[in-house]
């Protein structure tokens, strides 16, 4: 099964599948054996063909919006990738700094590439488009960028993909702004928490609310408590929500598209648009080929 991060191959990798039925039916020759091939050919296109029509509408449908007046929820953003402040994220194949790596280290045991080292980044990094910033978690993402390489060292091969610093990122998943006014306060519950502290220090419980020293705390003095208490639980809260939030992109809940690039919000539309037409004519065309050899068989 292909992860989020391959996902953007499945393309090239259909377009070898195809290739491969192509020389089987041909190698076998027989009309059931290139039945079959077609067959399977048009049903992998079709399947394709879905995939990258709902990207291309989904980037399309969904508009470009500015950081600093998004909406929660489901959002298209585009603007500059940057780290943290203090931090420095490096590719551990290159020694570039970026934002966020993949890489792949393969030996060449024989006539076959074999997997020897790779990994991929989970660190989170920011999304600025001037009228503020996004923290983006790349868990999950269909990630696609330009800025892949690949080189030998020895018996080694490298392959490395980065979205790096300073340049253009795209992201379209679920936006969630969490702190500051977005937090959601229980009162009840941190009142009876501080007032549990509270009772878990019994003399300075005592020499603070006892006001008539007797060593109880009768039911007016447990109303004293009980107020102050409040006031120190929704002054924290206030204090709490008077701080700005904090905006995190992450895949959705509900299963859509979270996909992470390089490439200007047109480009990807475009790219997508291409294939849909490319698994359509192939679908078509395996389709086509099916009833020729149907209606050869027929006429015999």
């Amino acid at each position: 099964m292909l992860s989020e991060f391959q996902y953007q191959y499945g393309n090239f990798l259909t377009s070898g599948t195809h290739l491969v039925l192509l020389l089987l039916g041909a190698h076998v020759g027989t009309p059931g054996a290139w039945a079959c091939s077609l067959a399977l050919i048009g049903a992998l296109s079709l399947f394709a063909w879905g995939a990258n029509f709902r990207r291309s509408r989904v980037i399309s449908d969904t508009p470009t919006s500015r950081v600093a007046s998004a909406p929660q929820g489901y959002v298209e953003l585009y603007g500059k990738a940057k780290l943290h402040p203090g931090y420095n994220t490096i590719s551990p194949a290159s020694r570039r700094p970026c934002v966020w790596f993949r890489y792949l280290v393969e030996q060449k045991i024989g006539d076959k590439w074999e997997r020897v080292e790779g990994g991929m980044s989970s660190d989170t990094f920011l999304l600025d488009d001037g009228s503020g910033q996004v923290v983006i978690d790349p868990d999950h993402a269909e990630i696609i960028t330009r800025d892949r390489r690949s080189w030998r060292e020895g018996t080694l091969r490298y392959k490395e993909w980065l979205l790096t610093p300073g340049n253009n990122l795209y992201a379209l998943g679920e936006l969630k702004t969490e702190g500051g006014g977005a937090t959601q306060t229980d009162t009840t519950g941190d009142l009876n928490a501080l007032l549990a502290q509270w009772k878990s220090n019994r003399p300075a419980l005592l020499k603070r609310f006892d006001l008539d020293g007797n060593g109880q705390i009768d039911l007016k003095e447990w109303d004293l408590a009980r107020r102050a208490a409040l006031r120190e639980v929704r002054k924290a809260q206030q204090e709490v929500l008077s701080q700005p939030g904090v905006s995190i992109m992450r895949k959705p809940r509900d299963g859509r598209l979270f996909l992470l690039s390089d490439l200007a919000p047109q480009q990807m539309a475009r790219r997508y648009g291409f294939w849909t037409l490319i698994q359509l004519a192939i679908a078509l065309s395996a389709g086509s080929g099916l009833v020729v050899l149907a209606a050869r068989f027929l006429l015999r």
